[in-house]
């Protein structure tokens, strides 16, 4: 089932601890990928340092702004896309990366059944999940609450005691905020 848009307007960090275990779907053409969602991060508000809205409301930004459910995707060292999930409430700036995924899968319409994808096991790193899903500044604002070219399917039911939680990647330049334990990923 496809996840609603009442589902991304919750607090973020609920949120990026709910995805995990749901799965990433993306159409391409006649085919269809699906990955479970296996690692995601937090980025909330103005005041949160490593939050592209921490500088305010800019063109690159106003997704973010913008309505709960709608991807937000950019381009990072000028090759890498990141696909975030807009959450909260409109006019604030909140988001949840897509860092990882695990059991990927293609649907194969001449056989009508799901098959492991067999040269991906696990992509770990939002820049080579989006390059495998094809998702690119295209998507940038596509509402993911419609089966349309991206959404998200609810999935396992996770306990907490499954969730870890750690400092966020690459943001060293965020100050005190590069300390706030906002990635969540699966226990092995």
């Amino acid at each position: 089932m496809i996840l609603k848009r009442n589902f991304y307007k919750q607090d973020t960090l609920n949120v990026a601890k709910r995805l995990l275990g749901c799965f990433l779907v993306r159409k391409i053409g006649n085919k269809i990928i699906k990955g479970m969602i296996t690692e995601t991060e937090a980025y909330i508000g103005e005041d949160d340092l490593a939050c592209h809205a921490s500088k305010g409301r800019t063109p690159r930004t106003e997704v973010m702004y913008g309505e709960a459910g709608r991807a937000y995707i950019y381009m990072i060292y000028g090759m890498h896309h990141c696909l975030n999930i807009v959450t909260e409430k409109k006019n604030f700036p909140a988001a949840v990366l897509i860092r990882g995924l695990a059991n990927i899968s293609e649907w194969k319409t001449n056989r009508r059944e799901w098959i492991k994808t067999s040269d991906v096991s696990n992509l770990n790193g939002p820049g080579k999940l989006c390059k495998f899903f094809k998702t690119d500044r295209k998507l940038n604002d596509a509402d993911i609450t419609k089966k349309d070219k991206l959404w998200v399917e609810s999935g396992l039911k996770i306990k907490n005691s499954n969730i870890k939680k750690s400092k966020r990647v690459g943001i060293d330049y965020a100050r005190h905020c590069r300390y706030y334990l906002w990635r969540f990923h699966l226990n092995n």
